[in-house]
């Protein structure tokens, strides 16, 4: 981690012309992560992971990296929308769609659809499409199959994300074998995201059994996925000429990367470096996007409150998804209050060094989802702001709300 003390100083230096809430982007960390996730990808091209950016300025900033191609993105609007505005040409959509709308834009965009891949987990899906747009009438339509990585060591078990129905490699090559029968799709890759291991951290903090538990399962699941995986691609294989096998994420790269049947990997909360990456042994990103809120009371000489903070992230309710204050050093959250809608109540040896008036640096749990509070991330080189550029919510696109 680097100095926190100089860190403040410089972000406070960058910004103190701007009244807070405010989210910066260090640019050093952010390109030294994505430096660091392509050296750890080992030559296998990286796929962005656009829900982990949400930022079309930083989507485009990665994409013209060496090591770096292709957007993964969260719905089908916003895969459109990203091939309109020309930061890229190869969008893969993460998760299947019902969006009718989106549906029937594609179909008519021939530019749009050799652009865009579809995910697809079961033949309904592809009957949506049809229903909106037939075949002979449209585009053909390019689509993925999404393999579901979970661990099942005993019957009736699952560990792992709750995802595609499509399992095993007999399911894979059955759902391969539809789609090659059907007019209007080219089966063109699979994906498997291996949620288990990319996105667990194995040291969390706080938690040493848990830790226990997840290093366990990572050390089991990892060598059955990959003999599954392989066998999946290859059922897949004798259906379709696949242009791409993608899987992975930020906490899982290089072991990803290694698996021969694997030919792309998807990381993006890495270039933000968030605080539950801060739980992973293998690598840690450097933390790279901050917030800041105001000082607006001292109820106490030892506590500080700041006006706002409650911007949880996704996923379990555990204090792990609350954002983490973290320049100065030495805040902690009240257990009682935690991150609260109007009002954050700090406490610790730092708070009372603290004044009205003064700002506080927090980290967000996730990376993209920081850039739904805000409509732009200031972009910090040294200790000045190189460059203030628009977040999805800056342009107006809230694809999940």
């Amino acid at each position: 981690m680097p100095d926190r003390r100089a860190l403040r100083t410089r972000y406070d230096a960058a910004t103190a012309h701007l009244d807070p809430p405010l989210a910066i982007v260090d640019l050093a960390a952010f390109d030294a992560n994505a430096a660091a996730l392509h050296h750890r990808a080992t030559g296998k091209p990286l796929r962005v992971a656009s829900k982990s950016v949400r930022c079309r300025d930083l989507l485009r900033r990665v994409l013209g990296r060496d090591g770096w191609a292709g957007v993964m993105a969260y719905t089908l609007a916003e895969a459109l929308w990203l091939v309109e505005t020309e930061i890229t040409d190869d969008v893969l959509v993460a998760y299947p769609t019902v969006d009718r709308g989106a549906i029937a834009k594609l179909a008519a965009d021939p530019a749009a659809a050799a652009a865009v891949t579809l995910m697809i987990d079961e033949i309904t899906q592809l009957d949506l499409v049809d229903a909106v747009a037939p075949p002979g009438h449209r585009e053909t339509l390019r689509v993925c199959i999404d393999l579901d990585a979970s661990w099942r060591p005993l019957p009736g078990t699952h560990v792992g994300v709750r995802r595609s129905p499509i399992h095993s490699p007999a399911a894979a090559g059955a759902l391969a074998a539809a789609i090659a029968a059907r007019r209007g799709f080219r089966l063109v890759g699979v994906m498997c995201y291996e949620a288990q291991i990319a996105g667990l951290g194995d040291a969390p903090p706080g938690r040493p059994v848990r830790g226990a538990l997840i290093r366990a399962i990572q050390a089991r699941s990892g060598p059955e996925l990959l003999a599954r995986r392989a066998a999946a691609v290859a059922e897949v294989a004798a259906h379709a000429d696949l242009e791409f096998v993608n899987g992975g994420g930020t906490g899982s790269v290089a072991a990803t990367a290694a698996d021969p049947a694997v030919t792309e990997v998807t990381a993006g909360s890495g270039l933000y470096g968030p605080t539950l990456f801060d739980a992973y042994r293998a690598w840690r990103p450097v933390p790279a996007a901050f917030f800041a809120l105001p000082v607006v009371r001292k109820p106490t000489p030892g506590t500080a409150t700041v006006l706002g903070g409650g911007w949880t992230a996704s996923g379990e309710a555990h204090a792990s998804r609350l954002p983490t204050p973290w320049l100065p050093a030495g805040l902690r959250l009240l257990a009682t209050e935690g991150a609260g809608e109007v009002q954050t109540p700090l406490v610790g040896p730092g708070a009372s060094g603290l004044a009205v008036g003064e700002r506080v640096w927090f980290r967000h749990a996730k990376a993209g989802e920081l850039c739904e509070h805000v409509d732009a991330l200031h972009l910090v080189t040294g200790d000045t702001i190189a460059e203030t550029v628009p977040t999805y919510r800056g342009e107006a696109r809230s694809f999940l709300g």
